[in-house]
């Protein structure tokens, strides 16, 4: 794994594409990289048996966000904290723990959106199916 200033993003954010995600996701957290790729085949099998773009969008914003999370490591670390105070507290603490995860998940999705709007053909498609 890289290393980063305090602070600073192991890697920029990638475009959110099937390839960009694939490869931060191996420079970032290369152990993920067979959850990604069964979950792309999963994703994959049901927007082909459903005619239906929709998982394989799914399944692109849901690694966007994680490697949004991941690739900044105190982020990632809190995120992490936060997950086992959700299994392991008592009632309230997991309920600021869901807030907390949620708060980073918003944050994260946010970010992304902003992104989308900044890349070129943001929007667009020029190829076909």
């Amino acid at each position: 794994m890289n290393t980063a200033a305090a602070g600073q993003p192991l890697i920029p954010q990638p475009p959110a594409t099937v390839a960009a995600l694939r490869q931060a996701v191996g420079r970032i957290a290369p152990a993920a990289l067979p959850a990604f790729t069964r979950e792309l085949d999963l994703a994959a099998d049901q927007s082909r048996q459903g005619s239906d773009p929709a998982p394989l969008q799914r399944f692109v914003t849901q690694w966007a966000v994680y490697v949004h999370i991941q690739r900044r490591p105190g982020v990632a670390a809190d995120f992490r904290r936060w997950e086992d105070l959700a299994e392991a507290g008592d009632a309230a603490r997991a309920r600021r723990a869901a807030s907390e995860i949620g708060r980073i998940l918003d944050d994260a999705h946010a970010d992304i959106a902003r992104a989308r709007q900044a890349w070129p053909c943001a929007g667009s498609s020029s190829r076909s199916s």
